[in-house]
């Protein structure tokens, strides 16, 4: 699985649709992961998409909870992302969030297609956020 990384110079404005170039913003929790672990759902929520954008499966993996990480994620080819929308984050409890949001993609030359989803996260004891799984609508 090769990465895009080229495509969003560190100086670059993020794939997440922040006003923050990718190196201030997602870049940071993707690129540093190990040191730099996002600070909150959101922020894994965004990372986690911008690493779609990047083809960066070795960092989606990695923020996927143990319990329902796949063994190896591979990219649709011809897929382009067009957006992300956030609609919402709320902290259930200390360890738990939820986000809403709406990514927007294309495939080849066709039509763009749009993934609403609630997401849900925990933070585990070593402090960092995961993705466990999320319920899409429509």
């Amino acid at each position: 699985m090769s990465a895009r990384h080229d495509d969003h110079p560190a100086t670059a404005p993020c794939p997440c649709g922040r006003a923050l170039a990718y190196a201030a913003c997602c870049g940071r929790y993707i690129d540093h992961w190990a040191d730099t672990p996002a600070p909150d759902a959101e922020s894994l929520m965004r990372s986690r998409y911008t690493a779609f954008v990047c083809e960066r499966a070795e960092y989606l993996l990695a923020t996927w909870h143990a319990s329902r990480r796949p063994a190896r994620l591979d990219f649709e080819a011809g897929v382009r992302w067009l957006g992300l929308q956030v609609r919402a984050h709320r902290v259930l409890a200390p360890q738990r969030a939820e986000v809403e949001f709406v990514a927007r993609s294309r495939a080849g030359g066709g039509p763009a297609h749009r993934l609403h989803e609630c997401s849900r996260f925990v933070r585990e004891d070593d402090g960092r956020w995961y993705y466990v799984d999320g319920e899409i609508f429509g």
